[in-house]
């Protein structure tokens, strides 16, 4: 059996950080693992500049609240799980996940938590683990499942190589210069057609 693997923001929603940096106004806001490969770093500095601007946990709800998943992303979803499990891995938290979730169908989801005082300030954060998403392709494996991933983003590339396939999607140029061993697409039809390539049985679209 074949397990598809997904990134969750900039795959299949938007990404959460940017939405709220720009119902905030606060540009810095907009720096995701696109931008910086460390994630303690970024979270860090996330972290710092909520406290900075008096922000709460409610403040980012209220702004995942209006999201939509990206054009194409449910049918995309419901065309994977005809042919595949499906398991979203990703490093949002499952404080922000919810509203999104529940358009996608509520799939399979592995990701992170966030820690908050008595105010609702966002205080810290708790991985799952170290290098969360290549972990959790390395435990399927280890009960014998074929896994294709995909992702777009510098923190996927781990997951991307251990996957028997890695497929980038919607990455940016950096990314997809400085990883040029996996097939880049940009459309869901494309992405589709990698699956099928990257699949060892005879599947259609």
């Amino acid at each position: 059996m074949e397990i598809a693997c997904l990134d969750l923001e900039g795959v299949l929603v938007p990404e959460i950080w940017i939405a709220f940096a720009e119902k905030t106004g606060i540009e810095e806001l907009k720096a995701t693992t696109r931008d910086i490969p460390d994630y303690d770093v970024l979270m860090k500095q996330r972290l710092s500049i909520l406290h900075k601007h008096g922000l709460k946990l409610a403040d980012i709800q209220e702004v995942i609240a209006t999201l939509k998943p990206l054009d194409g992303a449910v049918e995309f979803v419901n065309w994977l799980r005809e042919r595949f499990q499906v398991v979203i891995l990703s490093d949002t938290f499952y404080e922000f996940s919810q509203p999104l979730m529940r358009q996608l169908g509520f799939p399979t989801l592995l990701c992170h938590r966030l820690i908050t005082d008595e105010n609702d300030r966002v205080v810290d954060y708790q991985l799952r683990q170290k290098d969360p998403k290549r972990q959790s392709v390395v435990a399927l494996k280890s009960i014998y499942y074929r896994i294709i991933a995909a992702g777009d983003s510098y923190n996927d590339t781990t997951m991307l190589s251990e996957a028997h396939a890695g497929i980038l999607f919607h990455a940016p140029d950096n990314v997809i210069e400085e990883f040029p061993q996996f097939p880049a697409v940009h459309t869901f039809e494309e992405l589709k057609k990698e699956f099928i390539k990257a699949s060892n049985r005879e599947l259609a679209l």
